[in-house]
């Protein structure tokens, strides 16, 4: 069954695989907090703008797939794919492609995204972006 809330994910999910980072910005409360991969924070829209932007320049393909997604309250859970090519030193050849399982936490309130939380295997995507670096040695 769709939710309010969820269609707020869904939006922000067409967002990022559109690269668009006003879209996202406007989907976004005022606190919100993007936490990564890596357990690393981010807060305030314009620091997060630019974030967003900078990401999808890194990776011009940047995709996700929301392939099962659950409520409960305001919190959702998503679970499906991220991929994204990584616009390095060698450009956007097949050897910078990335795919890994993704999952992602968000808390939706008042039609806002407070809190987006990305859970995914990094180290794929680590390992390809330093052989693109070792290209331009």
């Amino acid at each position: 069954m769709k939710s309010a809330e969820m269609d707020v994910v869904a939006a922000f999910a067409d967002a990022i695989n559109a690269g668009d980072v006003a879209g996202l910005v406007k989907l976004m409360a005022e606190d919100h907090v993007f936490v990564d991969s890596c357990g690393t924070t981010a807060t305030g829209l314009e620091q997060l703008a630019k974030g967003w932007g900078d990401y999808f320049r890194m990776f011009p393909d940047y995709r996700i797939t929301l392939e099962h997604v659950i409520q409960e309250g305001h919190l959702i859970a998503a679970f499906g794919m991220a991929s994204g090519t990584y616009n390095g030193l060698r450009g956007l050849v097949a050897e910078n492609r990335i795919t890994m399982p993704a999952a992602w936490k968000a808390v939706v309130e008042n039609g806002k995204i407070k809190l987006w939380q990305v859970y995914a295997d990094w180290s794929q995507g680590q390992r390809i972006i330093e052989a693109d670096r070792q290209t331009g040695q």
